[in-house]
């Protein structure tokens, strides 16, 4: 975050910058306006430019065995561009890398979920899918395990055939 103010800061100076040698290439005939126009115009454009190439930034530098599940694409009217172009501000990982099986339960899989958020800070959940019934169950407040390893205490939730995370991790 810290780094994308700065480069922000640079490209209205740079843009700046640009507009004042224009400004003396033409003899000095631009209007006074000129140079914190273009200052403006560039922290915006850098500032669209970070928002636009996140997701694409966030995705490559996912280890192996994550991966990309869903994204939730965001359009906002106080950002007119992206009615025409929305902007991918969250995505859900999986970790199909280690996704675990239980022998005693072959189609239920164990795997790490990881929500990415724009502004957020990445949060992460393990979760069991039971792929035969089509459900979900996150590995949280009170979920235990009995002896064969079946899960205990889960709050189960169904989800539909064709939802993306269930088809990463089942392989369906």
């Amino acid at each position: 975050m810290f780094v994308e103010l700065i480069a922000t800061v640079f490209a209205g100076i740079a843009c700046a910058g640009l507009a004042l040698l224009l400004n003396i290439i033409t003899g000095r005939r631009l209007p006074k306006w000129v140079m914190p126009v273009a200052a403006g115009l560039g922290m915006i454009g850098m500032t669209i430019s970070n928002e636009y190439t996140w997701f694409s930034r966030t995705a490559e530098r996912l280890p192996d065995g994550v991966e990309i599940a869903m994204t939730v694409e965001e359009q906002s009217w106080l950002r007119p561009w992206t009615q025409v172009w929305p902007y991918t501000k969250r995505f859900v990982a999986a970790d199909t890398g280690t996704a675990r099986t239980n022998e005693n339960l072959p189609d239920q899989r164990m795997a790490d979920l990881y929500f990415f958020g724009r502004w957020s800070p990445v949060n992460q959940a393990p979760m069991i899918f039971d792929c035969a019934a089509g459900r979900s169950a996150l590995l949280i407040d009170g979920a235990t395990f009995a002896a064969d390893g079946a899960v205990v205490n889960a709050e189960w939730e169904t989800m539909p055939d064709d939802d993306p995370i269930l088809e990463l991790v089942c392989g369906t």
